[in-house]
């Protein structure tokens, strides 16, 4: 007890000797204490399969907040006013929030679209009007390389406001051609020229099958739909293939495309 005693008694400034060794003990702790749970945290990301980005950033967010604990129980012990401390972190916290506005926007919409999954590296979407396949996916940025070979970096913030669409998930996609023939036309030379353009595309499905049938009459044409399924990844092979096909097909059966135009019959009185 004299001991303990004698060390209250050496004071560096207003702060004794024994407050250093119980700082120091709870330092120690601390660390352990640290240790242990993000050796826990990491365990559980291990199971969840989460994105590695993720789990980096995780990782990160839960050590700062426990040194921060931390930092807060050793000042505690060496007698420092615990209550002024947290009032200065939380006004400087509150400062760095407003300065940094658009980065946590973009970290937390980052973090939402790693957790929630609606795409994933590979995957062909439409972010907004940006389309293109995705080539990584950050904390901050996720990254389109467009079918002509160019790089978008959409701000996350952007991801998760914008209206997405994920052509990829799905096995199979449909492709749809609104065509346009001549009145003159019968309705099944024109449904059976389509249906024959789809069965001369390679790599059309039969099942679904092909599905043709007027939409609409205009002023100088009557409107087909006419729509294909192919597997998601031949898509743009079957929509060019089809095109080629339904002008050969229409030439070899005397169908003819029209476009808009005016008739004027004169009448002789």
């Amino acid at each position: 007890m004299k001991f303990f005693e004698t060390l209250s008694e050496i004071k560096i400034g207003s702060i004794s000797l024994s407050s250093i060794l119980s700082a120091l003990i709870v330092f120690m702790v601390c660390c352990i204490v640290i240790r242990i749970l993000k050796k826990a945290l990491s365990r559980m990301l291990d199971r969840s399969h989460i994105d590695p980005s993720l789990k980096s950033f995780l990782g990160s967010v839960l050590a700062a907040a426990l040194w921060v604990v931390a930092v807060i129980i050793i000042a505690d012990s060496l007698g420092i006013p615990v209550t002024s401390l947290v009032a200065v972190l939380s006004v400087a916290g509150l400062a760095l929030s407003l300065a940094i506005q658009g980065l946590l926007t973009n970290l937390f919409s980052g973090v939402t679209v790693l957790i929630t999954r609606p795409f994933v590296v590979g995957d062909f979407v439409d972010i907004g009007g940006n389309t293109g396949t995705v080539r990584s996916i950050g904390l901050f940025y996720t990254v389109l390389c467009t079918v002509d070979n160019r790089l978008i970096h959409v701000p996350n913030g952007d991801v998760t406001s914008a209206k997405l669409v994920n052509y990829s998930t799905e096995p199979l996609r449909r492709v749809d051609i609104a065509i346009t023939a001549s009145y003159d036309c019968s309705t099944e030379s024109v449904r059976s020229s389509l249906l024959e353009a789809a069965a001369n595309t390679e790599k059309a499905l039969a099942e679904p099958a092909p599905f043709a049938a007027i939409t609409s009459y205009g002023a100088s044409s009557i409107e087909y739909t006419f729509r294909v399924w192919c597997k998601t990844a031949d898509y743009w092979d079957v929509y060019f293939a089809l095109n080629a096909n339904i002008r050969s097909s229409f030439d070899a059966h005397g169908v003819q495309m029209t476009y808009d135009h005016l008739n004027i019959h004169i009448v002789e009185k």
